[in-house]
């Protein structure tokens, strides 16, 4: 099972100090992949669902990633998650593309269809239509990074006689991550993804949802060209390797560790040290993370 680290572009991860001390320790304890989040906008004042305090910094995912891309050689590189029907599908896939390229092909793409209206409101984009407009915006970003002469046309997008080089260097396109819960996601994920992502599940739930993406997968099946879902998890709290082992045996691919919100440099240190690393090494005898 692979380790990650996950938020790495909120709260006290936005500094190019505590970004640079995180990608180091991550590529030095073994860290598979380090993702980072996004909300464009938060609600001022916070109200629920919105999880951020409108004080607390936030960084622009594909931005954070391509300092990180520079800073690191090996460890992986995931968006966990970005509100695809908040973006430009064409913008979003040329600046993903310039990720992976620049990271020499360690991009993961994790996306969602968002879930806090007043987002969605102050972007101008309509909450409830958010499903189709990323199952659109996904395919008129796999037709510009796939086709010799892209093309698209959809009720939200269109576009033909144009190029947006270069491409991704992973083929066909990097990896696609689904996040979500809903009956509809899962569907999808099953359908058009690469993996599925759930956020703050203990064993119990991640049985729940992996028994549902089975049932689903009975159904549906899988989308052509697509391989076993990957499954990622971030757990509500800290692990170790007995709980980890409970994940991995229950089918799950990665752990997703939730980076401490603590600006004290010493926690970062603490948290690599009294927790990844031995998640780490547990890991070992099944083989490299890559």
């Amino acid at each position: 099972m692979k380790i990650g680290v996950c938020s790495a572009n909120s709260g006290p991860y936005t500094t190019p100090a505590r970004l640079r001390a995180l990608a180091g320790r991550s590529e030095a304890t073994g860290v598979e992949s380090i993702w980072v989040s996004e909300h464009l906008v938060v609600a001022d004042p916070r109200t629920p669902p919105s999880p951020m305090e409108p004080e607390a910094p936030i960084l622009d995912p594909v931005t954070s990633l391509a300092f990180l891309a520079g800073i690191s050689s090996s460890v992986r590189l995931g968006t966990g998650v970005v509100v695809l029907p908040l973006r430009n599908p064409l913008v979003l896939a040329k600046a993903l593309a310039t990720v992976d390229v620049v990271s020499e092909g360690r991009l993961i793409v994790g996306i969602g269809v968002g879930y806090v209206e007043r987002e969605f409101e102050a972007l101008g984009v309509p909450f409830s239509d958010r499903g189709r407009r990323l199952e659109e915006h996904l395919a008129a970003m796999r037709a510009i990074w796939t086709e010799r002469r892209p093309a698209f046309a959809g009720r939200y997008v269109a576009f033909d006689h144009v190029q947006a080089r270069p491409n991704p260097l992973q083929e066909p396109h990097p990896p696609i991550v689904m996040g979500g819960y809903a009956p509809a996601v899962l569907r999808r994920t099953v359908r058009e993804a690469d993996g599925w992502y759930g956020w703050g599940l203990d064993p119990s739930a991640t049985a729940r949802y992996l028994s549902t993406l089975r049932e689903v997968e009975a159904q549906v099946g899988r989308g052509d060209g697509l391989g076993a879902l990957e499954i990622t998890v971030t757990p509500p709290e800290a692990v170790d390797p007995t709980d980890a082992a409970v994940y991995e045996e229950l089918g799950v691919d990665r752990l997703n560790l939730m980076l401490p919100w603590s600006d004290d440099d010493d926690g970062i240190t603490r948290f690599f040290d009294e927790v990844v690393s031995p998640l780490v090494h547990a890991q070992a005898p099944h083989g490299p993370a890559r």
